[in-house]
């Protein structure tokens, strides 16, 4: 024991000296009885500061970890890993590897690593990874929205998509509160993800021109660029992916209040290739930087859209002219734009082959504009108009006439179009127009107009009139003899007409209806339901009844017997009971695939059996609003009808 704790017994036990300073005190030593000899006052322990050593098998040595390694180490280390599981296992370690990790260049990882060490076999195996590798290059797909957008996210899809042929879109869609996807996430991406084509950001303030650039410099293969939101982001970042991703291909600018001339300029100046452009609510954007884009890209720019922006007749001038490869056109909310811009453009002939046109709140607008826009665009297939209040029905009628390739045509809060509108488009369109759309436009009023009807619009097959008020029994006795090819008809929200005005048109259409819609038209009877059974059972698909309070029983039997193609059948808000289910689930032919009885208060639990017997078609069943039927009934119902999504 001496030996094990480095003293002799002959040594002294207190090698410093005696324990008190002055031994002669004799009230120290007090007899404590024949048990105890000397008594020894409380004292602290001395602390020892030496180390106590014991053998070699007990002594303790000092862990070593590879976290001492400076970055640099590290760096030389993770960059000989090879592909795939290594690499995601080792920034799985710590937020330090993971940034490491995500901050190597995809060139700077050493393509020998453990390949000179496989047998041949495997290297044949190794190969055959690395072409499947190339195949699948740029096929990842990644989204991130709210809370999951932040720096260690995209940190960790830039380590883990590289091992999976590469990240060919990335979505971020808002931003964390507390940590938000700043310029460091994007980097990452930048430095991990060369084949990414896809980008875009919405919503994103902390992103700034950092961050874009670093995308520009490392992603030179992106083709398309969302941008929405970004405050933050300049033309500085714009120049730098003009600069450096010559294959831009789609642009899309919303809200980025930094973004002026001259970021557009240079995407006009060195993307040769782009081909859609689309500018909403750019506060420093105008007719410079539009004219410029335009003019320069002139050969291959196939869609464009501006939206909320101060540009002028300038701009639509340059369209007119330089717009040789525009198909789609949408232009909204151009305050500054006047009818000289729109006649301009027209009359520019550059437009040839537009095909779709939509114009949607600007004032300039007029029946002199709209015309030179129709004889301008001699192939223009769809127009749209939306809350344009000064063109009447006149500019109308003269674009119907001059646009001969149209195809479909949709007015939306025209209040200046009236009856005399709608049916000069029908009367003098093309024989080419196969739809025609009118949107709550209240300017028309149910007249008796006496039209010559001599030459029918035969071409029609879709007609929609919603939420015109004033459009009634008259207006529809008289597009019954004008169209009658119709297949889709739809007259929501129509309170004006009833079974007389109805049924006339019913008789009238020689094609076969396939798709109809009389949600809201509240006049209506059983008698419309069963005539339209009757006639155009063998054709009809699709029936919505919503809000038809008038609707029975009666109406189901008919549609039972004569409508073996029907799938959609909307009730809701008829006056329907399980006599009316019932009806239905024991047709012979019926094959119905979605039903809707929302707020159908006559409905009960005694429909269970006829709602099972249905559901073994149906793809999806409405039963919201139902107080009738009980809970019990409903859980059953799911629990039968598995396949089918019910709502309640």
């Amino acid at each position: 024991m001496s030996k094990l704790f480095g003293f002799s017994g002959d040594d002294d036990f207190c090698p410093g000296g005696s324990i008190y300073p002055n031994p002669k005190e004799s009230s120290l030593f007090l007899s404590l009885g024949h048990h105890v000899d000397f008594y020894f006052p409380p004292r602290k322990r001395s602390r020892i500061s030496a180390p106590i050593v014991f053998t070699e098998k007990f002594e303790r040595k000092k862990e070593v970890s590879i976290e001492v390694l400076p970055d640099e180490c590290l760096f030389e280390i993770f960059r000989r890993l090879p592909a795939g599981q290594e690499r995601s296992a080792c920034a799985c370690v710590s937020n330090r590897w993971l940034t490491l990790l995500s901050n190597i260049c995809r060139d700077e990882f050493s393509s020998n690593s453990n390949f000179e060490n496989l047998k041949p076999e495997e290297k044949v195996n190794e190969n055959k990874a690395e072409d499947q590798e190339i195949e699948s290059d740029g096929f990842l797909s990644r989204s991130l929205e709210g809370k999951k957008a932040t720096d260690v996210r995209l940190a960790a899809i830039a380590v883990g998509a590289a091992s999976h042929g590469g990240l060919g879109k990335l979505s971020i869609r808002g931003s964390n509160s507390a940590r938000r996807v700043t310029d460091v996430g994007l980097r990452a991406i930048a430095r991990g993800c060369p084949s990414l084509k896809v980008l875009s950001l919405w919503n994103v303030p902390s992103i700034g021109d950092e961050g874009l650039c670093e995308i520009a410099r490392g992603c030179n293969l992106l083709e398309k660029l969302d941008l929405s939101q970004c405050s933050e982001i300049s033309d500085r970042a714009l120049i730098a992916v003009a600069k450096h991703c010559p294959n831009l291909t789609d642009l899309t600018i919303e809200s980025c209040s930094k973004i002026g001339n001259e970021g557009l300029q240079a995407i006009g100046r060195c993307c040769s290739n782009l081909k859609s452009i689309s500018i909403k609510d750019c506060p420093l954007l105008g007719d410079q930087g539009i004219a410029n884009l335009l003019s320069s890209t002139s050969y291959v720019m196939t869609k464009v859209k501006l939206q909320a922006l101060n540009i002028t007749d300038v701009s639509l001038a340059v369209i007119g002219h330089y717009g040789k490869a525009i198909t789609d056109l949408v232009l909204v909310g151009l305050p500054n734009v006047s009818e000289r811009g729109f006649w301009v453009m027209g009359n520019g002939h550059g437009l040839q082959k537009l095909k779709s046109l939509s114009i949607t709140s600007c004032r300039g607008v007029t029946d002199t504009g709209l015309e030179a826009v129709g004889r301008g665009c001699p192939n223009l297939k769809l127009f749209c108009l939306r809350k344009c209040a000064f063109l009447s029905d006149n500019g109308l009628v003269s674009f119907a006439k001059a646009a001969a390739s149209l195809e479909s045509m949709q007015l939306e809060e025209c209040h200046r179009i009236t009856q005399f509108g709608f049916f000069g488009i029908l009367l003098n369109c093309g024989a080419k127009l196969k739809a025609l759309a009118m949107v709550n436009c209240l300017g028309i009023k149910d007249l008796n107009l006496g039209l010559p009807l001599q030459v029918p619009c035969k071409s029609l097959r879709s007609l929609s009139i919603r939420n015109c008020s004033g459009f009634g029994n008259a207006s529809l006795a008289v597009l019954g003899k004008l169209c009658p090819q119709l297949q889709h008809l739809d007259l929501s929200g129509l309170q004006g007409i009833t079974d007389a005005g109805f049924l006339p048109m019913l008789e009238s259409c020689e094609a076969g209806l396939v798709k109809v819609n009389l949600s809201g038209c509240v006049n209506l009877t059983d008698k419309v339901v069963s005539s339209l059974a009757e006639m155009h059972g063998w054709t009809l698909e699709m029936l919505n009844l919503d809000g038809c309070q008038k609707i029975s029983d009666a109406s189901l039997v008919a549609i039972a017997e004569n409508c073996p193609l029907l799938s959609d059948l909307d009730l809701s808000k008829c006056m329907i009971t399980d006599c009316g289910i019932a009806a239905l689930a024991n047709a012979n032919q019926l094959n119905l695939q979605i039903l809707s009885v929302s707020r159908c208060c006559l409905i009960t639990d005694k429909s269970l059996l006829a709602l099972e017997k249905l559901g073994q078609t149906l793809g999806g069943l409405n039963l919201q609003h139902c107080n009738a039927i009980s809970i019990s009934t409903v859980d059953l119902l799911v629990e039968q009808l598995w396949r089918c999504d019910i709502l309640s």
